[in-house]
């Protein structure tokens, strides 16, 4: 099994490269990487329309809100097909592709949607469009999934009842109407599932449980390795008084009405739950696949928005920067993440230092401050003196 992938965004102006080409630019970023700690691919970030810089900034935080929730859904679906292959890895990676093609394949070869996404409109139009689209995968995966889970639990609920013991299951095959009483004006059969334990103490006390028990009416039906069941007649006017009495001795009392053909309907409600239990689970493991990759594909457009409008706030315009998707390990992420400080710390102006040594070091002054506040962190909260974003999906 490979191991899995951590992969990190990094957008960088192409004045890196002396030629200031973005061909350039992307060779000089695959250079402060190395192969020794990663691999970089080009990630094409179309150029958008770009409004007034509180609008970005604002921007920038619903983004980041956004990115958080596609997080979630992404996780949360994941689990659901977790759930509904009971466990299966094998089976559960198999479901886990965007467009019919592993997480890795679609990142390095990412394009943007422009038939989806069309590039020309507003950002805040995209944005919104993005948080209803993942607002509505979520909606529509938990619902399936929670029918799924509501039709197994009737299922396993009718299975319990045909093989649990005689305090839970039903009573259709085993209980011969003979032995109740039926249609009389005075008297009833009570069913009760006696605890092994306790027999001894059901035979001496149930007579003089309650009044008007029929005496030595008691007959044993069948047994368990839990449980003995027997039927009592009892008059009606004190049938309740007599159930009430049972429960406090621990005996259970079981409901049971007699039903002409009861086992063959028993059997036909077991076997209808069972074919729609099957139905359910294709349905939800079928939108649980499309949810998975659709929530992906927009949490992935949701970070290149990110990029696009941290990359103006950071390098200002006309918009020349290049962007990489750098695949790597999360052993090897923080590696790769101090090649790219090495490299490009003096981005951040005062923001960063280097020791007598020549190690990158992180300047906690005023400065640093300000740019923290001003919005210019990473998801860790670390200031970075580039565009950066890590993530993972799994």
């Amino acid at each position: 099994m490979a191991p899995p992938a951590k992969y990190l965004l990094v957008s960088l102006p192409t004045s890196i490269s002396p030629s200031n080409q973005r061909d350039e630019a992307l060779t000089a970023l695959r250079s402060a990487v190395t192969t020794d700690y990663g691999t970089v691919h080009p990630f094409n970030i179309p150029h958008f329309k770009v409004g007034t810089l509180d609008t970005l900034v604002q921007q920038a935080e619903e983004l980041s809100k956004l990115e958080t929730a596609c997080e979630g859904v992404v996780a949360k679906i994941g689990d659901s097909l977790r759930n509904i292959l009971e466990g299966d890895e094998e089976k559960i990676a198999q479901s886990k592709t965007v467009n019919d093609r592993r997480v890795d394949q679609y990142l390095r070869n990412f394009t943007w949607n422009k038939v989806k996404y069309r590039a020309d409109r507003p950002l805040a139009e995209l944005i919104d469009l993005l948080q209803k689209e993942v607002a509505s995968i979520d909606n529509d995966v938990k619902s399936k999934y929670n029918q799924y889970n509501q039709v197994k639990t009737n299922l396993t609920n009718q299975q319990r009842r045909q093989t649990g013991n005689l305090s839970t299951r039903s009573l259709t095959p085993i209980v011969n109407p003979s032995v109740l009483v039926q249609d009389s004006e005075y008297l009833e059969t009570h069913l009760i599932a006696v605890p092994k334990q306790l027999v001894k103490d059901y035979l001496k006390t149930y007579e003089i449980l309650a009044p008007m028990v029929v005496p030595r009416s008691s007959t044993e039906l069948t047994s368990d390795e839990e449980y003995t069941l027997y039927a009592v007649t009892v008059f009606k006017k004190h049938g309740s008084e007599f159930v009430h009495k049972c429960r406090e001795k621990r005996w259970i009392p079981r409901e049971y009405k007699h039903v002409d053909g009861g086992r063959e309907e028993e059997q036909k409600e077991i076997d209808r739950v069972g074919r729609e239990e099957r139905k359910v689970w294709n349905e939800a493991l079928r939108l649980g696949r499309t949810g998975w990759s659709e929530s992906v594909m927009a949490w992935v457009h949701v970070l290149a928005l990110r990029v696009f409008v941290e990359t103006v706030l950071r390098y200002g315009l006309p918009l020349e920067f290049v962007c990489g998707l750098v695949e790597t390990t999360p052993k090897l992420a923080k590696k790769a993440k101090y090649s790219l400080d090495s490299a490009y710390s003096y981005l951040g102006g005062n923001a960063f230092g280097r020791d007598k040594k020549g190690r990158v070091t992180k300047d906690s002054s005023e400065v640093s401050t300000e740019m923290a506040a001003a919005g210019h962190v990473g998801d860790s909260g670390d200031y970075s003196a580039y565009v950066y974003y890590d993530f993972e999906i799994n």
